[in-house]
């Protein structure tokens, strides 16, 4: 018999972290007079993720016997018919999210007590990414779109904060404004695709939007022969471009690696870039009726697993070098949401956040080690420094590629059969960019792991100067004669954490989440759509798909991957100066990064920049200063001085003026004929 989900127990899920928040923001800083200190901050906002992790574990598990739940918790107003409320629905999909978050969310607390611990603004930061759990919290256990609104823009707002962490940098200034504008036009598109729904089906409510799924579906959209459904799921999406990082809202991504690393690793792997996917798949009732929306998906989704992985390899700072992955695979799991495989995308999503979340957190160890240098090439032989950190680095890294019987190779694996069985238009092309993303994955990641790990000791020659340091004037890197160490137990111990499901998470559950019942009445496929059919007729267990990945397309591509960023970077180092003095043009392409950037500064930032401009001169200078405010006394003082010559003080003037004014007065009578 399925147990009972309480209500109170659920609202504690959000609450525990928002209490921790709370209390290490505003007693742990100037704003109470620091009333506690760091060992108090940090252990209060621990405690208030640890208890929603525990509370996560004991829903999953009821969720699997069959527990559910569905309802309204707090009414806030209601305006005509429409409810506005505070709702949970916890299902399979919801009791997964939020143990995917709070797993990943605690491993980054642990791991920023060692991390952050010469920095001063450290309860801060614990406040911060504590709000950040809580955000995203409400946004994955909501039951409706108001809270599923506040939640995705909470998220961009504590985003926003922790990017600009170090706020007297003016990259970190930068990285966090383009990131919020970025995220704008994104949420822009997502408002639009929910006023669309609230204004045609009339409420906010998921199951009662999805009850008239039907009914949207012929309807147009007025004064145009769009479906109404098409142009709402699209605007959705949009909004999940931008928050989810597709291109070409992605630009915002990899500058947000000026925030402290923990900060990366919490964004890029459970939750903010994750919150699109959750969305998407959440919504799979609705892109199910437009075939439309979903060939924009897979298309989109495809752009950018390939050409963002291919920047990758042009990168030298580790952070950055993990960032684009992030990117291309956010790609991948765009493709499996176009291919109508939701559960896949899902499956990626959770295995991604304990691999991703592995290399991230161990590129800070890499960078605490290296004194805070992120430069690869001033790297090199580090395994023997940090034993812990590379064997972590290896696993993840290895999960990463969709190595056999890792995690990353039964979700990646699955993705690349569902685009290749996808019926969706555009899925030929975007099986094509998933499975040629397989070698250019394999090759910047062990790019970067050799250049890390092996080969020639090139720290202590010169000072590389990273981004991610407590001050902006700090010095990084080794000094001559210092050597890298091995961070301590608070930061290595979340690798090994994390170590764990990078390895064995994708073996344990691609059975019950991809073939079995797990997500059954909670995402919706079209039977037309044959992607997932195709991956259930062919699946026959964990061990067996293990095993026939080795003799399968994408291993030998991975391998080959790893093999060529073995030759060029550990064997043979003049392979890439050879390429980078023939493909120039290539090369200043991927480096400037496609001159999106530029394109973006020139066209937007610069067309607003005239265009205020234009305004200020035209609209503030000419029309309110020069004539209205300027023009207004010019006037004033014109009549004043044509009045000022008939005030001569003199009678007879005055006396003639009269006279004047009487005669022409009996002139205009007799002119126009007036009654006298």
């Amino acid at each position: 018999m399925a147990g009972q989900l309480n209500p109170t127990l659920l609202l504690a899920v959000p609450l525990a972290p928002l209490a921790g928040s709370l209390i290490a923001g505003l007693f742990g800083t100037a704003f109470f007079g620091n009333l506690i200190g760091r060992k108090t901050a940090h252990r209060v906002t621990i405690l208030g993720v640890l208890i929603a992790f525990a509370i996560s574990l004991h829903t999953l598990m009821l969720v699997i016997d069959g527990a559910s739940f569905n309802a309204t918790i707090y009414e806030w107003m209601r305006v005509g018919s429409v409810k506005l409320e505070i709702g949970f629905q916890i299902d399979s999909l919801t009791a997964l999210m939020m143990c995917v978050v709070t797993s990943v969310s605690l491993m980054v607390h642990i791991y920023t007590i060692g991390y952050m611990q010469d920095d001063p603004g450290y309860n801060r930061f614990f406040s911060y990414i504590s709000l950040f759990t809580f955000s995203m919290l409400m946004l994955v256990m909501s039951n409706n779109f108001l809270q599923l609104f506040f939640g995705w823009e909470a998220v961009g707002l504590v985003s926003y904060l922790l990017i600009g962490f170090w706020y007297t940098r003016p990259t970190a200034i930068f990285a966090n404004l383009k990131a919020f504008l970025v995220n704008r036009i994104g949420d822009f598109g997502f408002i639009l695709g929910i006023g669309l729904l609230l204004a045609y089906s009339g409420s906010l409510n998921y199951a009662e939007v999805f009850a008239k799924r039907e009914e949207l579906a012929l309807l147009t959209l007025p004064g145009s022969d769009w479906m109404l459904l098409t142009v709402a799921c699209i605007c959705l999406f949009i909004g999940a471009m931008g928050k989810s990082a597709q291109f070409p809202l992605h630009v915002w991504l990899p500058d947000s690696m000026e925030g402290p690393t923990p900060i990366s690793a919490l964004i890029h792997a459970a939750t903010m870039v994750t919150a699109g996917i959750f969305m998407v798949a959440r919504m799979s009732p609705l892109f199910e009726l437009s075939e439309t929306a979903l060939s924009f998906v897979i298309v989109i989704g495809a752009i950018t697993a390939l050409f963002m992985g291919l920047l990758g390899i042009v990168q030298n700072d580790i952070k950055r070098v993990v960032a684009y992955s992030t990117l291309s695979q956010l790609g991948y799991m765009t493709v499996a949401l176009g291919a109508s495989a939701y559960s896949v995308a899902v499956f990626h999503l959770m295995t991604h956040a304990f691999f991703k979340a592995l290399l991230f957190l161990a590129a800070g160890a890499v960078i605490i080690g290296m004194h805070h240098a992120q430069d690869m090439r001033h790297m090199g032989g580090l395994r023997k420094y940090m034993p812990i950190t590379w064997i972590t680095s290896l696993l993840g890294s290895l999960a990463l590629i969709g190595t056999p019987f890792f995690s990353g190779f039964y979700s990646k694996d699955s993705i690349i059969i569902a685009a290749q069985n996808s019926t969706i238009p555009g899925s030929g092309f975007a099986y094509f960019a998933v499975l040629a993303g397989v070698f250019i994955t394999a090759f910047y990641s062990f790019r970067m792991y050799f250049m890390v790990f092996h080969g020639e000791e090139r720290f202590g020659k010169a000072h590389a100067h990273g981004h991610d340091g407590h001050d902006h004037d700090e010095h990084h890197g080794l000094a001559p004669g210092e050597k890298p160490h091995e961070a301590p137990w608070v930061v290595t111990l979340p690798l090994i954490a994390l170590a764990i499901p990078s390895v064995i998470i994708g073996y344990l559950t691609i059975g019950p989440l991809l073939t079995g019942d797990f997500f059954e009445g909670v995402i919706f496929v079209d039977q037309a759509h044959g992607a997932m059919q195709a991956l259930k007729d062919g699946f026959h267990g964990a061990v067996a798909m293990g095993l026939h990945g080795f003799v399968t397309a994408p291993f030998w591509l991975a391998l080959a991957g790893v093999v060529s960023a073995w030759y060029c970077y550990l064997i043979n180092p003049r392979v890439p100066q050879w390429f980078y003095s023939r493909f120039q043009f290539v090369y200043k392409l991927l480096d400037n990064k496609y001159y999106l950037d530029d394109f973006n500064q020139a066209v937007f930032a610069g067309g607003a920049r005239g265009l205020g401009k234009g305004l200020w001169k035209a609209g503030d200078d000419s029309l309110i200063d020069g004539l209205i405010v300027n023009g207004s006394a010019r006037a004033v003082g014109w009549f004043s001085r044509i009045t000022r010559n008939f005030q001569t003080g003199y009678i007879y003037h005055y006396a003639f003026a009269m006279i004047l004014a009487i005669v022409l007065y009996l002139g205009y009578l007799i002119l126009t004929n007036t009654p006298r």
